[in-house]
């Protein structure tokens, strides 16, 4: 890696955010000692040109764009879906005629996971944390009577067979005459942070990287208008991450697997113009906002100085943020709302380019109609009242926004120096060093609220007696039952013979190595299912079950 190594990580830095002491207690949420006051003389070395520019100049610290919000705000959108296809398509249509921009199709455990809704034992999940999605047939009924091309961004949690996703997203527009490069589908596929910290893999980590390195192959050829990954540190900061480790382990994520499409010969301008960063907003306000400002920095760097991109928008790290569902607590559930707002304002002082706020009521369930419309409500009174947006990076220039930027920057290059050493992100998977991080930094958070170092409101300090009293959503038994039926009836009406013919030429190209985009969309167009198409591919590259237990 064309950086500078710094201090081994994990020892003991001067004022650094893994190995502060029990007793020092004015520290942000990842444990960066904080002074009473900053001045001038802490940063006496600070070179403006270096390290900050004009906005939407490189480094990018301030921001992407010259003028941010001032041109355009962020792409509104919430995290939905449940149930059904059609009981989906409800929620969406109503969130759209709200004011939302933007939205992410949240997907049920099992498809997620690559099993048919009518598959053995999954029946207690179909529909619980997602819509259930087996066919093109659930696609062409999650997005009926929604105009995609008027729809900012749709993105979807697909990780594992985001290249399944692909092929229904490309077979959906075809059939239906229009222009996939016209409608914003953002894939999340990003499956080496399944195998760190979330658990919804499928194959074995290289065949995972291979599957997701076609997507943005196939994209850089043919879908240039996509988000072909949004590489996710949000999981790995809410399973205990600190703000430098999310950055740095998403950042090592982006290196696996943009060395692997430049090692098939994709242009790097062309793979990596739209690559986002899905990461999180945590309560702790001051080290959220720069958390993202060093994120860019350090973005900016990789892509000149390791990857040699020309193209100053390949150079611009686009954030998708969402707000923590961590740091929600069922525990007086109303205070959430005031919870989701300090990371709301934090994310847009922070400068990203798509939100999504969360729900008072996620402690309890999925949310409600109510809950949704107050989190898509606090994005818009954030956008049009607070007045943050008015003036870009807002918070450039206070002395301790620089201190705290520089001091997680500093960080990010030092872990990033040490995963390169140990081999590279699929090496520290395999090995579990990410996962021993993420155990003990939650461990130590835990412990914190338990002694009553970090106050939680409502929580560990100002309780109230009263259990809440909230309404929660309730989803209806009937949805594992009524998918089996529609599965029923999609394999008896589709035609087979095309469906067993093209899950052939899948076979067959993961046999040979080949890039999947075409043989999955000719896959989904035949009305394959998720399950079907999974299946043969477990045949060739097996199934992953962790081997140790770190």
């Amino acid at each position: 890696m064309k950086v500078a190594l710094l201090p081994s990580y994990g020892k003991k830095q001067k004022n650094g955010g893994v190995a502060m002491s029990a007793g020092e207690k004015h520290k942000t949420l990842s444990g960066y000692e904080l002074k009473s006051y900053y001045g001038p003389s802490d940063i006496e070395d600070f070179d403006y040109n270096q390290k900050l520019g004009k906005p939407g100049a490189y480094p990018f610290t301030r921001g992407i764009r010259e003028n941010m919000y001032r041109d355009s705000l962020w792409v509104m959108g919430q995290y939905s879906g449940f149930a059904s296809a059609e009981e989906a398509n409800e929620r969406y249509r109503y969130l759209i005629e709200q004011g939302q921009t933007g939205f992410s199709i949240a997907l049920d455990l099992p498809t997620q996971m690559g099993i048919d809704s009518d598959s053995q034992g999954v029946e207690g999940e179909v529909g619980k944390v997602g819509v259930a999605v087996n066919s093109l047939a659930d696609i062409e009924t999650l997005f009926k009577g929604i105009q995609l091309e008027k729809v900012r961004q749709i993105r979807t949690t697909a990780n594992a067979n985001s290249i399944i996703m692909l092929g229904f997203y490309v077979a959906f527009a075809r059939k239906h005459g229009i222009d996939p490069n016209k409608i914003g589908f953002f894939l999340q596929n990003d499956c080496l942070k399944e195998y760190i910290c979330r658990g919804t893999y499928i194959f074995p980590p290289s065949a995972g990287l291979k599957l997701s390195a076609d997507v943005i192959e196939y994209a850089a050829k043919h879908l240039p208008n996509w988000t072909p990954i949004a590489v996710s540190g949000y999981h790995i900061r809410e399973a205990g991450a600190t703000a430098a480790q999310e950055i740095a382990f998403t950042m090592s994520n982006m290196i696996a697997y943009l060395d692997a499409a430049k090692g098939r010969g994709v242009d790097i301008d062309a793979c990596a113009r739209n690559i986002y960063f899905f990461l999180a907003a945590q309560v702790d306000f001051l080290e959220e906002v720069a958390k993202f400002r060093a994120a860019r920095r350090v973005f900016a760097k990789l892509m000149r100085e390791r990857y040699s991109a020309q193209d100053p928008e390949t150079q611009r790290l686009k954030i998708f943020v969402y707000t923590s569902g961590s740091a929600l607590t069922a525990e007086q559930p109303l205070n959430n709302i005031v919870r989701v707002t300090l990371e709301t304002m934090a994310a847009v002082a922070g400068g990203c380019q798509t939100l999504a706020s969360s729900s008072f009521d996620e402690a309890f369930s999925l949310p409600t109609e109510e809950a949704v419309t107050v989190a898509l409500r606090t994005q818009q009174i954030v956008a049009y009242e607070s007045g943050i947006t008015q003036t870009v990076d807002l918070m450039g220039g206070s002395y301790a926004c620089e201190v705290l930027t520089d001091k997680i920057e500093e960080e990010i290059w030092n872990i990033l120096a040490e995963i390169e050493k140990r081999g590279g992100a699929v090496k520290c998977i395999e090995e579990g060093f990410f996962h021993r991080h993420l155990s003990d930094g939650a461990y130590r958070f835990q412990k914190s609220v338990e002694d009553g170092e970090r106050v939680i409101v409502g929580v560990n300090k100002f309780r109230d007696e009263k259990e809440p009293e909230i309404p929660t959503f309730k989803l209806s038994n009937e949805t594992g039952k009524k998918q089996s039926e529609k599965l029923a009836r999609l394999k008896e009406s589709r035609d087979n013979v095309r469906v067993q013919r093209a899950l052939g030429a899948v076979r067959r190209a993961a046999q040979n190595d080949d890039n999947m985009g075409d043989v999955m969309v000719e896959a989904c167009s035949a009305y394959a299912t998720m399950g079907e198409i999974c299946d043969v591919l477990k045949e060739v590259y097996g199934k992953y079950t962790p081997l140790k237990i770190y």
